[in-house]
Formats: structure tokens, sequence, C-alpha cells
């Protein structure tokens, strides 16, 4: 695995840009500047995060999201394990 988190990463699993070895090294997130612990999912190559809209669902009872455009940062959180 390399030293650089991917472009685009989602912590849901049936997302086809998650990545469960990449997700329990620990992926952090900082989103202009600001550490972030909220974020479902981003893209860096396209400058989004999605979070969570509060406690709101949608029908099918996945939490509600929203778009937030920026400059994001994604780092790991551990080094990787010899």
């Amino acid at each position: 695995m390399s030293d650089t988190p991917p472009d685009h990463l989602a912590v849901n699993p049936q997302s086809p840009f998650h990545d469960a070895a990449a997700l329990q090294r620990g992926v952090g997130v900082r989103f202009n500047g600001i550490e972030r612990d909220d974020v479902e999912e981003y893209s860096v190559s396209e400058g989004w995060i999605r979070v969570q809209a509060g406690k709101a669902r949608d029908r099918r009872g996945n939490p509600m999201t929203l778009k937030i455009k920026g400059t994001v940062e994604p780092y790991f959180l551990q080094l990787p394990q010899p």
C-alpha cells in the first residue's frame, strides 16, 4: 500500500469507492485547514466532502448527507506495519 490515501474514499461499504484496507489503517481529513472527523466520503480531485446532516434519515434509513466544496487534504493516521 502506498503512503498516500486514495483520491476518492467512502465509509459506506456499498459504495464503489469503499476501501477497507485504507479505512482499517485510518484516514484523517483536513478540510479547508480544519481537522474533520465526521466525513462520510471525500474526493480530492473534485474538492468536496460529504458529512451527515444531523439526525435526518432518508426513506431507506440511511443518514442524509451534505456535499461541501473546498480544499481536501487526506492523510493516514498510522504508519504501515512491517
